[in-house]
């Protein structure tokens, strides 16, 4: 970093972090084949980098990646098979993660997503057990809406929603994001990049999920494509690279909002780190505004299948 960085805070309830977190999905095979070494070496430099904030969950990569997220139930096949937020299964899942870390603690536990089968006051509930007995320091939410919000919010401060939000999926700004600024939430935003769809990045292979998402396939695939080039264009003229300003747009919405992105190797974890200096004015506010509008995206953000899981695409949530 060429100037000191300020931290920002995961909400009034939450830790001060690194304006930038590391999304560690993509080392365990989501984006297709990946080099564990490579992926080693990239954690290792965000953290040199000062990246204090590494976002995982239990079940990327059958445990093999670990950290802040739990709930999502997955076969011997790598298949998903459902969520799971009972009190006693989740305790259980951060027994496991305390093992498979060789730590005491975690500092932000999440559901990843809304169980239907179990009220969240009863999930929260159980990881307040586990903040007052030391287990996790703060509690965070993921892909809700509104209603799920201030149920869980009024059991126990939440410290930050986990949701998708980036130039291409704008849907927290009608509802979710004035709600987390009432209560005082931070947002820790991934997909920032659009899965690589805002830079040019095409699913690599059979394993790769993205195959299987209406953004990246068809008529909505050139759509998108046109936008994304019209990001890269204005990148250019602007002398940064279209992640950086993809990644600066996303920070400039929030002095709350954190970021998340899912770079797989150092060069690509330079080049995103870049965004924290860059700095957009109104104008190229406006000229992003303007090339990219709230509705231009084509295509959902995951299949029928999976949407039907998001509690922060519920109409009227």
């Amino acid at each position: 970093m060429n100037t000191p960085v300020k931290p920002r805070q995961l909400g009034l309830a939450g830790p001060q972090t690194f304006p930038i977190g590391l999304g560690c999905m993509s080392f365990s095979g989501m984006y297709g084949a990946f080099d564990a070494a490579a992926g080693i070496d990239t954690i290792h430099a965000a953290l040199d980098a000062g990246v204090t904030l590494l976002d995982t969950g239990d079940f990327y990569g059958n445990g093999s990646n670990e950290m802040l997220k739990f709930g999502a139930l997955r076969d011997p096949a790598g298949g998903f098979s459902g969520y799971d937020c009972r009190p006693v299964a989740l305790k259980n899942f951060l027994a496991h993660t305390l093992t498979r870390l060789g730590t005491d603690y975690v500092d932000i536990y999440r559901p990843s997503r809304l169980d239907p089968q179990v009220p969240i006051e009863d999930t929260i509930g159980a990881i307040a057990e586990m903040v007052k007995a030391g287990y996790v320091r703060f509690i965070g939410l993921s892909e809700v809406g509104v209603q799920t919000i201030r149920r869980a919010a009024a059991v126990h401060p939440i410290a930050d929603l986990q949701i998708e939000y980036s130039l291409l999926s704008r849907g927290p700004e009608a509802e979710i994001l004035p709600v987390l600024d009432e209560l005082g939430i931070g947002l820790t935003a991934y997909g920032v990049l659009s899965r690589g769809l805002l830079t040019g990045s095409k699913p690599t292979d059979a394993r790769d999920f993205r195959q299987h998402l209406p953004r990246f396939a068809g008529e909505a695939g050139v759509a998108n494509r046109k936008l994304a080039q019209a990001l890269n264009d204005i990148a250019l003229a602007k002398g940064v690279s279209a992640a950086q300003l993809a990644i600066a747009w996303v920070m400039t919405r929030g002095e709350r909002i954190v970021p998340l992105v899912g770079t797989r190797t150092r060069e690509q974890l330079n080049d995103v780190l870049g965004a924290v200096q860059a700095v957009l004015s109104a104008a190229d506010l406006a000229q992003l505004e303007s090339a990219i509008p709230p509705d231009a995206v084509q295509g959902t953000r995951y299949a029928a299948a999976l949407m039907a899981h998001l509690d922060s695409e519920s109409v009227g949530i």
